[in-house]
């Protein structure tokens, strides 16, 4: 025996919004004929609650059980004016018994039939009128929130592209600026040409998986960092010292993939190598309330003798306000007597 689920009956009701909508206009209307007629309230507010109740379900049951071809609107305005005459019938019934179809031979009684008829259509115009327009409300919020929604995807899959575009165009960058620092240690005949080498081989196999990862960290970007700083350390020892913080409370932020790291190599490339003192570098952060602040400060050569910010600085401001929202910005300060301090300012999200 096949049997029809408890969640199909349910559409046949009334939602609890038609049903506060009737027992107002019930309470209104009783109000209305019992002040116009002089008849109780209690027996108009019977019959019209009455009547009321069975408009409402014949309504809301329209839908659910119309055939395909009958639309919404035609369906429900049908089941009104079936439901009104034999809902007015069912009150007679119950009030005059067996002797219903005497007491409609009266002209008074019959002219009071059809007032009640009368009644339920206005009663049952006005319920579908306000019902119809409460569900194209929420038919239009719906289509609203659905575009928007539509809308915050599609911008949010321009973004993540833009993002590819972008980091396709920092790793060439960052790699081959690596591999020249390795050339002049192999060019100069530099006995740490080998140990460098080796070195940049096994930072680059743990590096490049990490460069298009989604769920980098801080903490995976300061490993990234020292390890850099140690193969730049290994190329230059008497001219490059550093100093990486631990930032523990930060360690599990979400991080855009080699945003400290273009800046701790902009530090090397544009402060420390055009120094013939060389100098050093310092990467830090700290967190205020619910904004973060990072930076990479160096004792190079200074903003006066640098090359002005290239591709790299530019990308990462764009990548910078993308991953984190148009508030994140990228502030490049000069240092006294010399060298750059870059901070990185943005309200982080939740951690990966």
């Amino acid at each position: 025996m096949t049997t029809t689920p408890i969640h199909s009956y349910r559409t046949l009701l009334p939602t609890r919004r038609q049903v506060l909508t009737v027992a107002v206009v019930v309470a209104l209307l009783s109000w209305f004929l019992h002040a116009a007629s002089r008849t109780p309230l209690h027996i108009v507010l019977a019959h019209i609650g009455f009547m009321g109740s069975c408009l409402l379900m014949a309504y809301s049951a329209a839908g659910p059980l119309r055939p395909q071809w009958l639309s919404l609107r035609a369906a429900r305005l049908l089941a009104l004016v079936v439901t009104a005459p034999v809902a007015a019938l069912a009150m007679a019934a119950i009030m005059q018994g067996a002797n219903v179809f005497s007491y409609l031979r009266s002209i008074k009684n019959l002219s009071g039939y059809i007032m009640l008829v009368l009644v339920a259509l206005v009663f049952g115009l006005v319920l579908s009128t306000l019902s119809m327009r409460g569900e194209r409300r929420q038919r239009e919020r719906a289509d609203r929130l659905q575009g928007e929604l539509e809308k915050n995807t599609l911008e949010r899959e321009l973004l993540d592209a833009r993002l590819r575009l972008l980091q396709a165009q920092i790793e060439p960058h960052f790699l081959f600026n690596t591999l020249a620092n390795v050339e002049a240690l192999v060019a100069s005949g530099s006995p740490n040409a080998g140990p460098v080498l080796r070195q940049l081989i096994a930072y680059l196999r743990a590096a490049m998986p990490r460069l298009n990862d989604a769920d980098a960290t801080l903490g995976t970007e300061l490993q990234l960092v020292r390890t850099y700083l140690d193969l730049m350390h290994m190329r230059m020892p008497d001219r490059l010292q550093y100093d990486v913080a631990n930032l523990p409370a930060l360690a599990s932020l979400r991080f855009p993939a080699m945003a400290l790291l273009t800046l701790v190599e902009n530090a090397v490339r544009h402060g420390i190598d055009p120094s013939m003192a060389g100098g050093r570098i310092e990467v830090g952060g700290e967190r205020h309330d619910d904004k973060v602040v990072l930076w990479v400060s160096d004792t190079g050569v200074g903003m006066a003798e640098t090359a002005q910010p290239g591709t790299g600085l530019s990308n990462l401001r764009t990548r910078l306000q993308a991953f984190y929202g148009a508030d994140a910005h990228l502030d490049v300060h000069e240092q006294q007597p010399h060298g750059v301090r870059v901070e990185l300012h943005f309200q982080p999200g939740t951690p990966a």
